[in-house]
């Protein structure tokens, strides 16, 4: 997205709540209005399910706040393509490794190469259909081995690494701040550590994991890098010693991104990031999303029930970022039902305006206070059944509400500037079975039966045909992807 700074104007307060303090913070960028910004990708093993993909609407929508604000935002998202474990820790089972396992491929780097590669494309497909906009970079953990190297030599130069028969180590005990962000438990022994007797503390993590058979050559044998040090090498490449914000889901913040901040933190002398943001999980039934679970829809099988992606785009956005969110198929259907009654009205808009001020204000305080996102969205609805609001200035204001909740009213603007190119069909030239489609949707109209009205336009368009309601009754075209 493009931002919109002009100098003269005051760029507005903006609070985040940042884990590393327990609290909302008023953000300070390090630089200006430049912000950099560093996002935990996915492990691409296998394709990312619904539950993977409010991290990533989140991310987003933290910049899209920014930019909105008039920052120029750098994001980078990682792709971990080797190397990391089935839980967060050291032990187990690699998941890149069972990747190939099930899909029958032998195990070799080019293989993980190939495999993450598939996924990855995917993954970035899928994004798109979400209307996330894509990060300045996506690096491969793979094509940095030689900077998480260099990372785990410096560690070791000063003092804060070791060797044993298994790989090499991060001594907690020689970082006074290990566990900044908290989430840590004695009582639950790092269930990551195994019971490896050569380490010297519990809490102790990889930097270098021995394998004589598969990896890269190291000073201190072949191997692979630990999970932790790929995000410290790359997002400190990209982004510097030390940037404005990092994100991820509340399960980073125990282990990860705990480990991520002492080693790099430990190498560089510096701090690491300044905002440490963590979204909360989604649910079924009240148990986690996930492949181990049972439980992972894809996008494509919400789109199988008719419920768009940017639909579930929509339904995350109605509960706050930080609040674990049960998804449930009637709320899904009820977001694309909403959804699309937002399409509606916003279609029947005609004529230019301008922004409404008092609108925009109440939209943009209520992001600047820690991506209130539910309370945007009421924002919204009011703008639209506020009869006091010219149709043109609405339609405005809905286009610059869009820039940061990117739910589709801009795409919608231009395939309706490209369906009125088309030429609007007589009901006489229609099929039989659209006509008796379009006369059943025009009587559940009649009765407000607007879930069953906006189900027969799905129908309709699904035959090719859209349909635009007007005062003088339904416009119908054939349909403009």
């Amino acid at each position: 997205m493009l931002s919109v700074f002009v100098k003269s104007k005051k760029r507005p307060e903006i609070f985040f709540y940042n884990t590393l303090g327990k609290e909302k913070q008023k953000f300070m960028p390090i630089r200006g209005r430049y912000v950099k910004m560093y996002t935990c990708g996915p492990t691409v093993y296998d394709y990312a399910h619904i539950g993977n993909f409010r991290a990533y609407v989140f991310a987003e929508t933290v910049r899209r706040v920014l930019e909105y604000a008039g920052y120029e935002v750098k994001q980078v998202m990682n792709i971990t393509d080797f190397g990391h474990l089935v839980s967060d820790g050291d032990e187990g089972e690699d998941k890149m490794t069972a990747g190939l396992k099930r899909e029958g491929m032998m195990l070799t780097i080019e293989n993980m190469k190939i495999l993450a590669e598939r996924y990855t494309e995917a993954f970035i497909d899928d994004l798109k259909k979400l209307n996330i906009e894509l990060p300045f970079l996506f690096p491969r953990a793979s094509e940095h081995i030689g900077e998480q190297r260099a990372f785990v030599e410096t560690l070791m130069q000063k003092g804060y690494a070791y060797q044993t028969s298994s790989g090499i180590y991060f001594d907690t005990k020689k970082f006074p701040n290990y566990g900044a962000l908290g989430g840590i438990s004695a009582s639950e022994e790092h269930s990551r550590i195994g019971v490896d007797s050569e380490k010297h503390d519990v809490k102790d993590f990889t930097l270098w994991k021995f394998d004589a058979n598969l990896g890269w050559e190291s000073p201190w044998g072949k191997g692979f890098p630990g999970w932790h040090i790929e995000c410290a090498a790359m997002s400190t490449k990209y982004l510097g010693k030390t940037f404005d914000i990092h994100t991820g889901g509340i399960d980073h913040i125990a282990i990860h991104h705990n480990n991520e901040i002492a080693e790099a933190e430990a190498a560089t002398g510096k701090p690491l990031a300044h905002y440490w943001m963590h979204g909360a999980f989604i649910t079924i039934e009240g148990k986690r999303i996930g492949k181990s679970e049972g439980n992972a829809i894809r996008l494509y099988q919400l789109e199988e029930r008719g419920v768009s992606a940017l639909a579930y785009r929509y339904l995350l956005l109605t509960a706050h970022y930080r609040s674990t969110m049960n998804f449930t198929w009637a709320a899904a259907e009820g977001a694309q039902t909403a959804l699309q009654r937002a399409y509606r009205i916003f279609a029947d808009l005609k004529g230019s305006g301008t922004i409404d001020q008092k609108y925009r204000l109440a939209f943009e305080s209520a992001l600047n206070d820690d991506l209130n996102t539910p309370e945007a969205i009421g924002v919204m609805w009011n703008l639209i059944k506020d009869e006091k609001i010219a149709p043109g200035d609405k339609r405005a204001t809905l286009l610059d509400f869009d820039r940061v909740l990117g739910i589709g009213f801009l795409p919608l603007l231009y395939r309706r500037e490209a369906a009125e190119k088309v030429e609007v069909l007589s009901l006489s030239d229609l099929p039989s079975e659209v006509e008796m489609l379009l006369a059943e949707r025009q009587a559940a109209r009649g009765r407000g039966e607007w879930a069953k009205a906006d189900e027969l336009r799905t129908t309709l368009r699904a035959k090719g045909f859209s349909v635009d309601d007007s005062k003088g009754g339904p416009v119908v075209r054939k349909a403009v992807e």
